[in-house]
């Protein structure tokens, strides 16, 4: 392996141990296991923890865009939003990935509680790249804004373990006129196994 993709494959292995344990609870020992490297070489690709972290970070929130910039490739307005949010229930049945996202905002608290600014810094610069792809795809800022709260209405459902057969998922999708069309994915998925 190259140093370019053994660093991809430290990003993807952060991200799973730092959803799971968050960032103070994940030790570079872990990271470097379950990439089958040594802590040393660990840090001759990133300097220290905080590196890997923000690698991580970035490597989920740049993950995000990708999923909607495909779903929503050659679309704008109400039918890019439609076609972003539907990814997105796809994206987030991966509950790591919406974990590493939790992780990233409660260690940003915890970091500028300790006085370092750094972690908040990267993770706001981000949010707010994604946000503005969002609403250049979308081409209106408060249906940015509104996608982007449902989007995190789904976060906490999806970190909170609620099946998606329970009332707030269900009062969630047929707000969003969405309750039809997943009984019919989930029936489809049930009669194909």
């Amino acid at each position: 392996m190259s140093a370019e993709e053994r660093r991809e494959s430290v990003v993807r292995a952060a991200m799973v141990e730092f959803a799971r344990s968050g960032y103070r609870g994940t030790s570079t020992e872990a990271i470097a296991r379950r990439v089958g490297v040594s802590q040393p070489y660990l840090f001759r690709l990133y300097p220290n923890k905080q590196a890997i972290f923000e690698a991580a970070a970035e490597h989920c929130m740049e993950e995000t865009w990708r999923v909607f910039d495909r779903a929503s490739e050659g679309l704008s307005g109400e039918a890019a939003c439609e076609a972003m949010g539907e990814a997105y229930l796809s994206l987030v049945e991966d509950r790591e990935q919406v974990m590493m996202q939790m992780q990233i905002y409660v260690s940003v608290f915890a970091a500028e509680s300790a006085g370092d600014g750094g972690v908040g810094e990267m993770a706001r610069a981000g949010w707010s790249r994604l946000f503005e792809r969002i609403e250049g795809r979308i081409g209106d800022r408060a249906k940015a804004a509104e996608f982007m709260a449902h989007g995190m209405l789904i976060n906490t459902l999806v970190a909170l373990g609620y099946p998606f057969e329970d009332r707030l998922w269900t009062a969630f999708l047929e707000l969003n006129g969405k309750i039809a069309e997943r009984e019919e994915q989930q029936q489809a998925g049930a009669g194909e196994g």
